[in-house]
């Protein structure tokens, strides 16, 4: 798709339970982690991040 070639995409893996080995594994792989918390998500990446970009 022509139109998109110049831009970046960033990654995210949300879900309803996470363990701490999925949670180590995305972060380790550059993606957002996104978990729930009450009736919102809530991004569990640190300050350190660096996300990875596609």
């Amino acid at each position: 798709m022509p139109r998109y070639r110049d831009v970046k995409a960033l990654g995210a893996v949300a879900a309803m339970v996470l363990s701490q080995e999925v949670v180590n594994h995305a972060y380790g792989k550059g993606l957002f982690v996104l978990a729930p918390s009450g009736e919102t998500l809530v991004i569990l990446n640190d300050a350190n991040f660096q996300p990875n970009y596609w």
